[in-house]
């Protein structure tokens, strides 16, 4: 896996960065709060489906069974998400 411990690179290939840089940085680079903010969403999602064992550890190594316990994974959170706003 590669690292990249600059923005540079990847601005020479057309991405936008999405992440504010570090504030000992000299050049302070220019990010979209509103993207930081939905990418942190998808993140925390990523890590509530990670919280289920057997979709962390992808115990059910079929093609078709694996995608049907992320969907199932994903829809008891989701109804555990409306239930608590409601709440």
């Amino acid at each position: 896996m590669m690292r990249i411990y600059s923005v540079r690179p990847c601005l020479k290939g057309g991405g936008k960065p999405c992440i504010p840089g570090r504030k000992s940085r000299d050049k302070p680079v220019k990010y979209d709060k509103r993207r930081y903010k939905r990418r942190s969403r998808i993140e925390i999602m990523f890590g509530r489906l990670k919280d289920w064992r057997r979709v962390a550890t992808r115990y059910d190594r079929s093609p078709t069974v694996f995608p049907s316990s992320i969907a199932l994974a994903a829809t008891v959170l989701f109804w555990v998400y409306i239930n608590e706003a409601g709440a």
